[in-house]
């Protein structure tokens, strides 16, 4: 949808600077509402920071980055890189959260990355679009680096604020920036009607609605271990995109399924082995020992 917005290098539609700025005000001005009509109160003062982060990260850093590179590669040569986006993710979380896993966790979560790029290097070559070093990959890395802050950040304070009250404010504090922003860059050429409907998706839904489920199912589950549900998304697109679904596709589909059901076991650290105190050890030594 943003590369349907943003259009190419050769047919230019809205640009990047300003699907950016504003998704984030179309978001901002629906996430007024919503807190206005549900009464919603104001974060407490520890709360600012991580919301903080999340806007950096959700509002300016992600969707800004990679609109830039969608401007220069396909999106099939994008998912190549954004593949690596749960297992950054995961590393995020445990370095802000002090989440922890066992190794066997970490070695599915890079199973999983290598897998679901090795399978967008395959469908971009099925494409025609063969993968190559760009220039714009540095963009994509910085993109996914931002969406991960952004997306642990924000979990961080969803179980006390509640994942829809966590978006909304992200975007709301956004707003006195985002709005005036977006009045003045819009566009005054023609724009395509896809373009327009591909910028109003982004600022719904991949702004504001989808990070309803989303925070939450971070919180809910700990974000290091529903961070790999992320390696899905190629596949959960096929039916969507209307792609045929292949012998070869359908591999790397279970594959993926397998490495995410096996880290998600392997997700909680190895409990410490409990302390036996012989009975008949006296008051003193036990206590030395407990």
């Amino acid at each position: 949808m943003t590369r349907l917005a943003t259009g190419t290098q050769d047919a230019p539609q809205l640009s990047p600077w300003f699907v950016t700025l504003g998704r984030a005000a179309l978001a901002g001005v629906l996430s007024a509402v919503f807190l206005l009509v549900t009464r919603s109160r104001r974060p407490a003062a520890h709360q600012w920071k991580p919301l903080g982060i999340a806007v950096l990260g959700n509002c300016i850093g992600f969707p800004l980055l990679l609109a830039y590179a969608l401007r220069v590669v396909t999106a099939s040569h994008a998912a190549v890189v954004t593949a690596l986006l749960p297992l950054v993710t995961a590393a995020v979380a445990a370095w802000v959260l002090h989440q922890r896993a066992r190794l066997g966790f970490w070695l599915c979560a890079v199973a999983g990355s290598l897998l679901v790029v090795m399978f967008s290097v395959l469908r971009a070559s099925q494409t025609g679009h063969g993968f190559g070093f760009e220039w714009a990959d540095l963009l994509l890395v910085g993109a996914v680096i931002a969406a991960s802050f952004g997306y642990i950040y924000g979990a961080q304070v969803t179980p006390s604020l509640g994942a829809e009250r966590v978006i909304c404010w992200v975007c709301v504090m956004a707003l006195p920036f985002t709005l005036p922003a977006t009045l003045a860059l819009w566009p005054t050429q023609p724009i395509a009607t896809s373009s327009w409907l591909g910028f109003v998706y982004v600022g719904m839904f991949s702004m504001w609605i989808g990070f309803f489920a989303w925070y939450r199912g971070l919180a809910l589950g700990g974000a290091l271990r529903v961070s790999q549900t992320q390696l899905l998304q190629p596949f959960a697109s096929i039916p969507i995109l209307g792609e045929p679904l292949d012998v070869v596709t359908l591999g790397f589909a279970i594959a993926v399924v397998a490495t995410v059901v096996i880290g998600k076991r392997l997700s909680q650290p190895q409990a410490a082995p409990a302390v036996v105190v012989p009975l008949h050890a006296g008051p003193v030594e036990q206590q030395g020992r407990t």
